[in-house]
């Protein structure tokens, strides 16, 4: 649970409209999956694996959102748990990495400071990112970053460092679906961490970038749409799970 501010200021570099205007969300709490669901999950609930990129702990690819929603579906009732795709807020702020603690009712300066430079930066771990932090284009650099191997496919998760909140994989190796409608920017977006569903689109949200693509588009604001029909093999998901409530 915790507040923060979402989508790219007018300074960042490569950003867009569509990432704009920023507002301020509050996010309830709830639970993410460490990694993007792996072809051995997907394998254990839906019985098949499409995947162009085979091994059992790559994430699953080439499913659609309506692939994903069966599985969530699908896994919902195996475990009696319920489970979804995250909102596009529940996922930026994963990304994010921000780990204050918003519940408290003092907050100290360094921890303010270190929040408010944090969710104004590019990517969850910092300025730029590399080939060595994340598996996209390496042969792209973003700001005064390097350029680096260009793998040209999936890796396993979990290979490179995790993000502030212990989740890994949050930019590139394969774009995640979130719930939500796909909307031109964020004018009257909702605020309180909820997937932003009117039908009058018919796109869905992907976010986080790919093995395919530069650093840029794996930004943590980045943000791209998508026919929920469709599955490539640059587009995976994760999943969010429900705060069970406490009687």
């Amino acid at each position: 649970e915790g507040k923060f501010i979402m989508g790219a200021p007018e300074t960042e570099l490569d950003s867009k409209d569509s990432e704009r205007p920023q507002h301020e969300v509050k996010v309830p709490t709830f639970f993410m999956g460490r990694y993007s669901v792996t072809q051995e999950q997907w394998q254990a609930v839906m019985g098949n694996n499409p995947s162009k990129f085979k091994g059992d702990k790559h994430p699953v690819e080439r499913v659609s959102w309506n692939d994903a929603k069966w599985y969530c579906y699908r896994l919902s009732k195996q475990t009696s748990r319920k489970y979804k795709l995250p909102s596009e807020a529940e996922w930026e702020y994963a990304c994010r990495g921000i780990s204050i603690d918003f519940s408290k009712k003092v907050i100290t300066v360094e921890e303010w400071n270190e929040w408010n430079e944090r969710y104004n930066q590019p990517f969850c771990f910092g300025e730029t990112i590399t080939a060595e932090l994340s598996n996209h284009n390496g042969n792209q650099v973003y700001g005064k970053g390097i350029k680096g191997e260009y793998r040209q496919k999936t890796t396993e998760v979990g290979m490179f460092p995790a993000n502030g909140l212990g989740l890994w994989d949050m930019h590139g190796n394969v774009w995640e679906w979130c719930e939500d409608d796909w909307h031109n920017n964020y004018e009257n977006a909702p605020n309180n961490g909820s997937a932003w569903v009117d039908r009058n689109s018919n796109s869905k949200v992907l976010r986080g970038g790919s093995w395919f693509d530069d650093p840029n588009v794996c930004r943590s604001a980045s943000r791209n749409d998508c026919i929920p029909v469709l599955d490539l093999d640059s587009i995976g998901f994760r999943v969010v799970c429900e705060v069970p409530r406490t009687s």
